[in-house]
């Protein structure tokens, strides 16, 4: 079964965390705990999600934002009657436009049940999510990372987590994913907020700080 982190226990497994792994304790020491970054379980969520991939965050807000505009309240329903043009207007690639009606079509169906996922595990989620056309891996990691809050999940296709790790762990530029994810084997069963702790200390590097992750991919 799933473990879910919370606003009541984030700090202490942030805590826990770090003392096994001085590095990680360093994050805290020099940058504090950092956002619990989370996002309600909804359809325009998960399409904000896919605006996301491989873009920069304020690039998928603006689109997300002319959406709103343009049909004022995100709904499966509400989606399916923009044409492409509308979609595109709204600063939409023709992928991603695809993407957001392939899910909207599958809410709609039945095929996929939002709330029925804050009971299913991990893996029950990824096939669900991974067989409709344009959600991948890493758009399943956010989401069973911000939105259901699961606490071991560790975003392997993220740049800024992965970039993170490597300048933290000082580890070789050209590691291999499945070294890399070794690395992360440690901190089971808190992967995911190992993660939120990289993406801190990402940011933290920056300024000015982002309110969010950086790019994914």
């Amino acid at each position: 079964m799933f473990e879910q982190f919370s606003h009541s226990n984030f700090h202490s497994i942030c805590d826990k965390l770090a003392a096994g792994d001085p590095d990680l304790a360093l994050i805290i020491q020099n940058h504090g705990y950092p956002p619990l970054w989370s996002r309600p379980n909804s359809f325009e969520t998960l399409v904000h999600i896919i605006l996301e991939q491989q873009v920069s965050l304020a690039s998928a807000l603006s689109a997300l934002n002319k959406l709103r505009e343009r049909v004022q309240e995100i709904t499966p329903a509400r989606v399916l009657l923009l044409t492409d043009e509308e979609f595109k207007a709204c600063y939409c690639s023709r992928q991603k436009t695809a993407y957001i009606k392939y899910l909207a079509e599958a809410i709609i169906s039945g095929q996929i049940d939002l709330e029925a996922m804050e009971q299913m595990p991990d893996d029950v989620i990824r096939t669900k999510l991974t067989a409709l056309k344009g959600i991948g891996n890493w758009t399943v990691d956010v989401y069973l990372m911000f939105v259901l809050q699961h606490t071991d999940v560790f975003p392997i296709g993220d740049l800024a987590a992965v970039n993170a790790l490597k300048r933290v762990k000082n580890l070789q530029k050209d590691i291999l994913k499945e070294d890399l994810l070794a690395v992360t084997e440690q901190w089971k069963p808190y992967r995911t907020v190992a993660a939120m702790l990289l993406w801190h200390y990402y940011l933290s590097q920056r300024a000015p700080v982002p309110t969010k992750p950086s790019r994914k991919v």
